[in-house]
């Protein structure tokens, strides 16, 4: 297990943050006043991501108020600073900058695309700031200045990968976009099908945005997989879905498992282009736990009737409550204190009960594989039957010691 990375200049930084709110004047260190508490949110409202990001945003705004309307956190009112990303990962970087510097936020909820985490983390790490992430992703990664409330690999790509094993898929197309995530997964699938006796067919990448699919779409046609692990991103899946539907690749012959499509996406998509195809996920909006029936009450009285929830926007949404939970633990908002205070801190959350693993700042959470309905709900067909530990190095697995990437 790589070690967690600790922020370079701490002391610089903070002397630096602690100038910039005497300049600033209300509010005093981490935006915190006797009355309110200042936090960052920052997510794709346009461009390509914009598609998935801004349920996200929607969710982490629903915890916010529901935490204000019980009191707050230590007595404090949630005041959110709004930021967009832009699907722009530079972007992403300067507004962290800024909601940690000038807005002097006590932590930030954001992200989604592993590009623009890893353009952020320097930020975080400069400034001792706490970003919260809420998107499963490649793994090989671990910082103290990262919460990471979504999947790592082994609570999803693997139990995916175990998933279509078991359904007797042993040849594999891969598609996916043209950034760290997909091909960081996809050389953690190839390593897993080396070991499984599993083929991988062909490796298809295309940028963020990217709308013409035809020639691949044909080529998963001709090649005739047992199955498609699809890593798109963004609107790239709307295009995709549509045009392999057209190439007359079906659900029964050769499903596709995706990672990054859920209820928000299936919307765009359609229902009836995507129907009948597989997703690996920890939450859906069916998912059957005490809490899940009431969260989906709250976020559509909130947002309105038609909105669907999903699993990305319900770990942002549970990330906001564990963040609140860890402060009142700690008993102030001091990042050093929140970052203590995180080890065991658990929450009753839709997906079901999850916890923080202090030694990774990952999620102790359930996978579950679902099939896309014709209604675009989606159902589950599998899970692990208990929650599992994150282990973002794969250091459990043997075939993957030869995989890049470390906690550095």
């Amino acid at each position: 297990m790589g070690s967690l990375r600790t922020g370079a200049a701490l002391t610089s930084a903070l002397a630096a943050l602690a100038l910039t709110a005497t300049a600033c004047g209300s509010a005093g260190p981490g935006g915190v006043t006797d009355d309110t508490v200042r936090v960052g949110m920052l997510h794709s409202l346009s461009g390509t991501m914009a598609i998935s990001e801004v349920t996200v945003r929607d969710a982490v705004q629903l915890a916010i108020d529901e935490i204000n309307a019980d009191g707050g956190v230590l007595g404090r009112r949630i005041e959110p600073v709004i930021e967009d990303g832009a699907s722009d990962e530079a972007v992403f970087a300067e507004k962290a900058q800024k909601l940690l510097q000038s807005d002097q936020v006590a932590t930030v909820f954001g992200g989604w695309t592993s590009a623009s985490r890893k353009a952020m983390l320097p930020v975080f790490e400069r400034n001792n700031g706490l970003l919260w992430y809420p998107v499963q992703y490649e793994g090989l990664e671990a910082s103290e200045n990262i919460v990471y409330t979504g999947a790592t690999t082994n609570q999803q790509i693997v139990p995916a990968l175990d998933y279509l094993k078991e359904q007797g898929h042993t040849s594999i197309y891969l598609v996916g976009s043209d950034y760290v995530f997909p091909r960081t997964a996809n050389q953690i699938i190839t390593a897993y099908a080396e070991a499984n006796d599993m083929e991988i067919v062909a490796e298809d990448y295309t940028p963020l945005g990217h709308t013409e699919y035809s020639t691949i779409t044909g080529r998963i046609a001709d090649s005739e997989p047992d199955a498609v692990f699809n890593t798109l991103n963004g609107d790239s899946n709307v295009s995709f879905f549509q045009q392999l539907r057209s190439a007359g690749v079906s659900a029964e012959d050769t499903p596709v498992l995706s990672v990054s499509v859920a209820e928000e996406e299936i919307e765009g998509i359609g229902a009836e282009n995507i129907a009948g195809h597989l997703v690996a996920w920890n939450y859906y909006q069916t998912t059957d736990t005490p809490a899940n029936e009431g969260f989906v009450s709250a976020f559509q009285e909130a947002n309105g009737d038609d909105r669907v929830t999903s699993d990305p926007m319900q770990s942002a949404y549970n990330a906001v409550y564990l963040w609140a939970e860890a402060v009142e633990e700690a008993g102030g908002f001091e990042v050093d204190d929140v970052r203590a205070a995180l080890d065991g801190i658990a929450l009753a959350a839709p997906e079901g009960d999850i916890s923080i693993d202090g030694a990774t700042q990952h999620v102790v959470k359930t996978a579950r594989i679902g099939e896309i309905g014709e209604d675009g709900m989606i159902e589950q067909v599998w899970d692990s039957g208990e929650p599992i530990a994150p282990d973002p190095f794969l250091e459990g697995y043997d075939w993957a010691r030869d995989l890049s990437g470390s906690g550095g």
